[in-house]
C-alpha cells in the first residue's frame, strides 16, 4: 500500500455537472486521461478536452437506454484491483484492463425527481444502478482510487495534487470514501423510504430507512458535557430546520428544541388572527390570541411573566414595532415568526443576543413519524395531529356550555395538546389562565395551574385570578373527582377532557353538583 497515488487516469461520470470545468481543467493540465459517459463527455468535450467514451474502453455499447454502460470488467476491474497483488496484476495484464485512480460520480437526482411529483416510471428510471455499483468499487479500494461524489469536495482534490505533484494521500482517500459510503447508503435510503411510504403505502415498514444530512454542529447538547449536531432529511430543511435567523447568537440544542415546540404550538393559529405563544422549557407558559400581537402577547406575558424570562417567542403574524418593543422589556432567548417589519428588526437589533428567526408555520395537521430512542431500540409512532371541533364532541353534564365557554374550551384543548403529561390548562377570554404541565398527579398540576393564575393576579394587581370564570382542558381523563373539585375550586365554570375513566360517572356528578359544563372529547393528548 503506497500513501500516494498519482493520478493518470480518471472516470468522470456526472449528474450535478457544478464544478466540472474547473477538476477537468486541473486533471488535464496534468496529463490525466479522461474517460467518461454520455452527457459528461459532451460536456468535456464542448470544454475543449479529449475524452475516451466508456464504450471505447469497454469494447461495449451502450444499450437500453443507457442502463447498461458501466457494469463491465475493464470499469470494475481498473476501480478494484489491488495493484500490489500479483494476481490482480496479472489478470489486468491478460484481460486489457487499465488503473483507473479517480472516480468523479454522482448519481441520478432520484429525491429531486420524486419531489416534483414525476410520474412512477420516471421516478423509477431515476433509480441509479451503475453509480452507485462504481462508487462502491472505488471507496472498498480507497487504498488505491480516490472517489469524489460531490462537487464540493473538488477543490480538496485539487489542492491535494497541487500540493503532491499530481497526487493523492491516503488520509484524503479515506475521507473520500467513508463520505462516497454515506453517499450511497442514503441514496438507497431514499428509495426504499420511497417504495415504503409513498409506492406501498406502509406505515411502519420492516425495515425504517432513514438517512439525515449534518446541518451544523452545535455549541453543545442540553448541558455543557454533552454534544450536539442539527441534521436534515435529504429533500432538504424545513420548518424550524429551514428557518433563517437575521441576529443574534448562535443557536443551541436547547434553543431549537424549545423553538420547534413554539412554533408546532404557535402554527395552531396559522390562519387566524393575531396569537402568540411564549415556551419555557418545552412546555408553554402563556398562550393567548388578540385584536393585535402585542395584545396577544401582552395576554400571554401575562398568564406567567416569572416563567417567561429567558423564554421562547413565537407569533403567527409578522412582528411589527410595538409587539417588538414589548418584547424587548424583558430577556428573551428567541423570537420566532413568519417575518418581521424594518421597524420590529429596528428594535431587535439593539438586543444583539437576542435571536430572530423568521420561519414558515407548518401544518398543524401534516401527518409523520416521530421517534425515540431508548435503551438498544427505537420507539416510533405517528406524530399526534388529532384534533375534534365541536361538533365532534359529548356534552355530558346537565349544563351545555355558553358560546363563551365553547370557545375557551376549544383554545384550552388546543393549547393542551402542546403541554407535557399531565397536562391541565385554564383558559379565559382567548388566553392561557394557568398551566400546569409534567407532574405525576393530574391533581398536583390542577393545583398549580391555579396557583400560577393567582401568582400572576398578584404580580398584575389584578382583583382575582384569571381562573375565576375559566374553561379547563385536561389531556387526558380525570381518575377520580378531586381534579374537577379543585379546578371548581379555582372558580372554573367548563372543563373538556377525553372521558373514558371507569369513575366518569363520578367525575360527571361532581360537575353537576357545581353547576359545570363538561364535554367528553374521546381523544388523549399524552405528551411524554
Amino acid at each position: 500500500m503506497t500513501d500516494l497515488v498519482p493520478i493518470r487516469r480518471a472516470l468522470l461520470s456526472v449528474s450535478d455537472k457544478s464544478g466540472l470545468e474547473p477538476l477537468a481543467a486541473a486533471l488535464v493540465a496534468r496529463g490525466v486521461e479522461l474517460v467518461s459517459t454520455g452527457g459528461t463527455a459532451a460536456a468535456l468535450r464542448a470544454l475543449g478536452h479529449h475524452v475516451l467514451d466508456v464504450a471505447a474502453l469497454t469494447g461495449s455499447p451502450e444499450m437500453m437506454d443507457g442502463r447498461v454502460k458501466t457494469l463491465h470488467p475493464r470499469v470494475h476491474g481498473g476501480l478494484l484491483a489491488l495493484r500490489d497483488d500479483p494476481a490482480h496484476v496479472a489478470a489486468m495484464q491478460t484481460h486489457g484492463i487499465g488503473a483507473i485512480d479517480l472516480a468523479v460520480i454522482n448519481l441520478y437526482p432520484f429525491a429531486a425527481t420524486v419531489a416534483k411529483g414525476s410520474p412512477r416510471a420516471d421516478i423509477i428510471e431515476n433509480i441509479d444502478i451503475g453509480g452507485p455499483a462504481m462508487v462502491r468499487s472505488s471507496a472498498k479500494n480507497h487504498e488505491y482510487v480516490a472517489i469524489l461524489t460531490s462537487p464540493d469536495q473538488y477543490g480538496d482534490v485539487i489542492a491535494a495534487l497541487d500540493a503532491h505533484d499530481g497526487a493523492t494521500p491516503l488520509s484524503l482517500r479515506r475521507q473520500l470514501a467513508a463520505a462516497a459510503f454515506a453517499h450511497t447508503a442514503a441514496y438507497d435510503a431514499a428509495v426504499a423510504s420511497w417504495f415504503a411510504f409513498a409506492d406501498q403505502g406502509e406505515q411502519f415498514p420492516a425495515v425504517l430507512p432513514i438517512a439525515l444530512t449534518r446541518k451544523e454542529t452545535l455549541r453543545y447538547g442540553e448541558n455543557p458535557h454533552q454534544q450536539a449536531a442539527l441534521y436534515v432529511p435529504q429533500t432538504g430543511a424545513r420548518g424550524l430546520a429551514a428557518a433563517t435567523q437575521l441576529q443574534g447568537k448562535e443557536l443551541s440544542y436547547n434553543n431549537l428544541n424549545d423553538a420547534d415546540g413554539a412554533l408546532d404550538l404557535i402554527a395552531e393559529w396559522r390562519d387566524s388572527g393575531p396569537a402568540c405563544a411564549i415556551i419555557k422549557h418545552a412546555n408553554p407558559c402563556g398562550v393567548a390570541t388578540g385584536t393585535t400581537l402585542a395584545e396577544a402577547y401582552g395576554k400571554a406575558f401575562d398568564c406567567d411573566p416569572v416563567s417567561a424570562f429567558g423564554g421562547i417567542i413565537a407569533v403567527n403574524q409578522p412582528l411589527d414595532g410595538p409587539t417588538a418593543e414589548a418584547i424587548t422589556q424583558i430577556f428573551t432567548e428567541v423570537v420566532i415568526a413568519p417575518g418581521a417589519d424594518d421597524a420590529a428588526r429596528a428594535v431587535f437589533a439593539t438586543k444583539k443576543n437576542l435571536r430572530l428567526l423568521i420561519a414558515d408555520l407548518p401544518d398543524p395537521r401534516r401527518p409523520g413519524l416521530m421517534l425515540r430512542p431508548i435503551s438498544g431500540g427505537m420507539l416510533v409512532q405517528s406524530r399526534d395531529n388529532g384534533a375534534v371541533g365541536r361538533d365532534a364532541v359529548q356534552v355530558v353534564t346537565r349544563r351545555a356550555p355558553t358560546e363563551a365557554e365553547w370557545a375557551d374550551l376549544l383554545f384550552a384543548w388546543t393549547v393542551a395538546r402542546h403541554v407535557k403529561s399531565n397536562a391541565i390548562v385554564y383558559a379565559h377570554g382567548g388566553a392561557t389562565a394557568g398551566i400546569g404541565a409534567g407532574q405525576m398527579s393530574r391533581l398536583d398540576s390542577t393545583r398549580i395551574a391555579a396557583r400560577k393564575a393567582i401568582d400572576a393576579a398578584e404580580t398584575a394587581g389584578w382583583p382575582q385570578p384569571r381562573t375565576i370564570g375559566s374553561c379547563v382542558a385536561s389531556d387526558a381523563f380525570f381518575p377520580f373527582p378531586d381534579g374537577l373539585i379543585a379546578a371548581a375550586d379555582a372558580g372554573a365554570t367548563a372543563i373538556i377532557q377525553p372521558g373514558g375513566s371507569i369513575r366518569d360517572k363520578d367525575v360527571i356528578a361532581a360537575a353537576d353538583e357545581r353547576g359545570l359544563a363538561m364535554v367528553f372529547t374521546g381523544m388523549r393528548h399524552f405528551r411524554h
